[in-house]
């Protein structure tokens, strides 16, 4: 789930993220120690129980492998073909369908009460958790404190491990299941502390507000679209359509910050490369121009509804996947696009080395902090347009390449 909270933890899946680093820095008992002093203080001010506290952080120390992990992140770099490659690879798509099937009546329950379609809560717990079977090992008091103790992120940390101490105190899990990634995220559909204490839900009627149990994911399922009907997701509407854009498309348009209803981008000559899904985005359905590989790629027609699947997850490959996946799970084909092999995305030592030389050619990127913001796309889609380049304001090898 992903708000102004969980883009600390952002694009962190299993399979790519919770690999043991080969170099694996530490975090002196000392710092630990001193940290937990100061946090003790921040917590009973909170109104965390004394009792709950020290039960839960009395016997806990710092997780080299956690600092290791958030320090890199390897889909970060991963390519936007590439990560839905993984993120959906066939026998994945098939065992969502069976899902489908198997649980339809589940489903069928949980449509009718918060209004969000069985295909893309399939595809959000295919994408976090391989449908149940990766959802992480980590004690999550022990990963968040070792996240707060390293400081790199220290506050947005700190609050989630206290709404972590809060559900613990609430009793609805015991903390040797209280179990996540490396970032906290927890059970079927990966919930941050925050989003479980938000928009869980006990599905069931057991009295539990149980996302852990790996034999009945109903909980978590239902908690999953309760949190995208109460950001605003539109039943009936679709995340978007792969499109063709013309010859003489203008690429200063291909911005999420630019809506316009679907009849006005036809008008400008924008075409489904599907005709039987055309319809789809009726015309003053507003939609956005999606270019998750710049102007050589796959091009999209996205909606509210990809706005809203942003807030569980703010990347918009993340989004764009969980899109199709539902998409695919539901008998639809594969894009019919290809991804261009040349076009790659830049690490964060990269992407501040660019910023770095956009600034220094006259171009605002910003905050130098290695995150390619909107202030930088607009930075490099000011420099496309001096260089006579597609304006695209893609951040890529590409871009990198031209600047020298």
């Amino acid at each position: 789930m992903i708000d102004d909270t969980r883009l600390l933890f952002a694009m962190m899946k299993h399979e790519f993220g919770q690999n043991t680093m080969s170099r694996q820095p530490n975090i002196s008992e000392e710092s630990f120690d001193s940290w937990i002093r100061g946090f003790a203080e921040r917590a009973g001010s909170s109104g965390i129980d004394k009792s709950v506290f020290h039960s839960s952080l009395d016997r806990v120390a710092p997780n080299p492998s956690v600092v290791s992990a958030d320090r890199n992140q390897p889909e970060t770099v991963v390519a936007a073909g590439d990560y839905l490659r993984r993120a959906m690879p066939p026998d994945r798509i098939a065992r969502g369908a069976e899902f489908g099937t198997v649980l339809g009546e589940e489903l069928s329950g949980i449509e009718r009460k918060y209004g969000v379609e069985r295909w893309i809560i399939l595809a959000i717990w295919g994408v976090e958790s391989d449908f149940g079977t990766n959802t992480g090992d980590y004690p999550v008091v022990e990963a968040l404190a070792t996240l707060a103790c390293d400081g790199r992120r220290r506050d947005l940390a700190e609050r989630e491990l206290l709404d972590a101490l809060r559900i613990l105190e609430n009793r609805e899990v015991r903390k040797d299941e209280m179990l996540g990634s490396w970032a906290g995220a927890m059970g079927h559909t990966q919930f941050m502390p925050s989003s479980f204490l938000a928009f869980a839900v006990d599905h069931d009627g057991d009295g539990r507000r149980d996302i852990w149990n790996p034999s009945n994911p109903l909980d978590a399922l239902a908690s999953t679209a309760n949190y995208l009907a109460q950001s605003g997701w539109k039943q009936g509407s679709p995340w978007g359509i792969e499109v063709g854009l013309p010859d003489d498309f203008d690429f200063r348009l291909a911005d999420l910050r630019i809506t316009k209803p679907a009849s006005a981008w036809r008008e400008q000559g924008i075409t489904a490369a599907d005709p039987a899904v055309g319809a789809r985005l009726r015309g003053q359905c507003k939609a956005a121009v999606f270019l998750p590989a710049g102007a050589t790629g796959p091009a999209f027609l996205v909606s509210r509804n990809f706005t809203v699947l942003r807030k569980y997850n703010a990347s918009g490959i993340y989004a764009l996947a969980v899109g199709l996946f539902g998409d695919r799970i539901a008998g639809e084909g594969a894009i019919r696009a290809e991804w261009p092999a040349d076009v790659r995305p830049l690490s964060m030592k990269d992407v501040t080395t660019l910023q770095e030389k956009l600034r220094d050619l006259g171009f605002d990127p910003g905050k130098i902090d290695g995150l390619a913001g909107p202030d930088t796309h607009a930075a490099v889609r000011s420099f496309q347009e001096k260089a006579g380049l597609a304006p695209d304001g893609h951040v890529s090898n590409v871009i990198f390449e031209h600047l020298g």
